[in-house]
């Protein structure tokens, strides 16, 4: 009879031949607040986001609204989602043109699984400012829009 190993494998191991994940990701400002819809904040998650992609982050396409964000996120093995938003939101912070607490506690990610997940999410998320009441066409919401390219 063959023992059983010590140790289960690593998910590192099992895991290793795949493309790194990713990540559909929300977080939300301390009680809704509307302090994001701004040049400042825009510029700050620009200059994070094309910051992180030679550090094995990459974000693909992105809306802030006033009181949330949505981005896509990919990211490489050896980095957890949790410490990329808790960097990304600290960087945020110095451009909100408020007192703290600027944020919510965590945030909401998903794992997508297909590439029509991809799309049918951005769809969903490109549309928010339209049903918001903030413009009338999708294209026309200034903090918006794609840093890399993401593919599956």
């Amino acid at each position: 009879m063959k023992s059983q190993p010590r140790k289960p494998r690593r998910l590192e191991q099992i895991f290793q031949s795949y493309a790194a994940p990713v990540y559909f990701v929300t977080f939300s400002t301390f009680d809704r607040k509307p302090v994001l819809n701004n040049e400042p904040v825009h510029r700050k998650f620009l200059k994070f986001a094309s910051q992180s992609e030679g550090k094995g982050v990459a974000f693909g396409r992105y809306v802030i609204m006033p009181d949330h964000v949505h981005c896509f996120v990919r990211i490489a093995p050896q980095h957890k989602i949790g410490t990329t938003i808790r960097l990304l939101k600290r960087s945020l912070s110095s451009a909100v043109q408020a007192p703290p607490p600027h944020w919510q506690p965590g945030f909401f990610d998903h794992v997508l699984r297909h590439s029509e997940s991809y799309s049918e999410k951005w769809f969903y998320v490109y549309r928010n400012p339209v049903r918001a009441g903030l413009v009338e066409q999708p294209g026309d919401w200034p903090f918006q829009g794609e840093i890399v390219p993401i593919q599956y």
